[in-house]
């Protein structure tokens, strides 16, 4: 394991490190002061390349990190911490990001265990909103981004209530020829990591890869419990508990979206985000289908933002409409 930067380094003429964040196999996670914008606070990933590889291989591993590093620094959007800095140092590559401040969302899960409960599944629902946002941008760019890390401890909730996709250590884009490439050697985590992942590099991922993800992590953040490793599916399907099991109050429809996105198959997953999105949304009663298409369309988006003031919505749209019949 690399050892770690000291306090008070300046990397690149410009960064201070203040302390270590968080530390992998393959490199660490530092807030850093930005010394030419005082007071800007930001998050540094480093890269420990292998000291075994040779000059050839150090330098395609480095092009490597660069262009996908390039990628990263395109893309803009509130659910994502922006990238705005890549250099190397010696054997060490180095990502410069927002600093996210806020807890992750895999404390908040723990903190509600501590107490002996679990999350509200309706702030889980607001707060899965804003991931299907990030989620949908990555998938839209051209090549798509397939994040493949997808898990409560790489979504942070900042203090304005603003859930940000954290972590890019294994982030793909997908070329037009299908093959991807990698900005850091890795599986993922196996609690959230589907089967087609298990291939690390030769395996095919895609944006439904990212889906599973999500929703083991949805699993994880509504029952509080993570859910069975796919590998002991394929051998034990049962082992996999209905969220509703443990989540009582979880309605039928967000539970068939949850277990809908954790199939074994990528083909039996919802194709795209905007499929789950739409399934994790509240199911069409029967007062919903005599409504014009325009007030059905509203109801999907009050989905988002409140259940409970939409279907006082619906029911004052229904009367209306029987008042004006009558």
């Amino acid at each position: 394991m690399p050892e770690s930067l000291p306090p008070g380094l300046v990397l690149r003429e410009r960064y201070a490190i203040r302390q270590l964040l968080a530390r992998g196999g393959m490199g660490s996670i530092y807030l850093a002061e930005d010394q030419r914008l005082p007071g800007r606070q930001c998050a540094i990933k480093e890269v420990e390349h292998d000291v075994g590889l040779s000059d050839t291989l150090l330098g395609e591993s480095r092009a490597q990190f660069f262009r996908e590093a390039s990628v990263l620094a395109r893309l803009d959007h509130p659910n994502l911490p922006k990238v705005s800095d890549y250099f190397f140092e010696g054997p060490r590559d180095y990502l410069v990001m927002d600093f996210v401040p806020g807890q992750d969302l895999k404390s908040l899960i723990d903190q509600a265990a501590m107490r002996g409960r679990r999350l509200d599944y309706a702030d889980v629902l607001l707060w899965s909103d804003q991931i299907l946002d990030a989620l949908a941008y990555l998938h839209g760019q051209e090549p798509p981004v397939v994040h493949r890390d997808i898990k409560p401890s790489n979504l942070k909730l900042t203090p304005s209530g603003l859930i940000k996709l954290v972590d890019f250590g294994l982030v793909k884009t997908m070329a037009p020829d299908d093959m991807t490439v990698t900005v850091i050697q890795g599986r993922g985590t196996a609690l959230y990591t589907p089967l087609e992942q298990y291939g690390g590099d030769t395996g095919h991922t895609d944006p439904r890869t990212d889906i599973f993800s999500l929703g083991a992590t949805l699993y994880h953040l509504f029952t509080g419990r993570p859910p069975t490793e796919a590998k002991q599916r394929v051998r034990r399907p049962e082992a996999l508990a209905p969220p509703r099991q443990l989540c009582p109050d979880l309605p039928a429809h967000v539970e068939a979206a949850v277990l809908w996105a954790l199939a074994l198959h990528p083909d039996a997953r919802p194709p795209d985000i905007e499929h789950l999105r739409d399934a994790l949304r509240p199911a069409a009663s029967g007062v919903l289908t005599i409504l014009p298409e325009r007030w059905r369309r509203r109801w999907a988006t009050a989905g988002q933002v409140d259940q409970g003031l939409a279907i006082a919505a619906v029911a004052l749209l229904a009367l209306a409409m029987v008042v004006s019949f009558a």
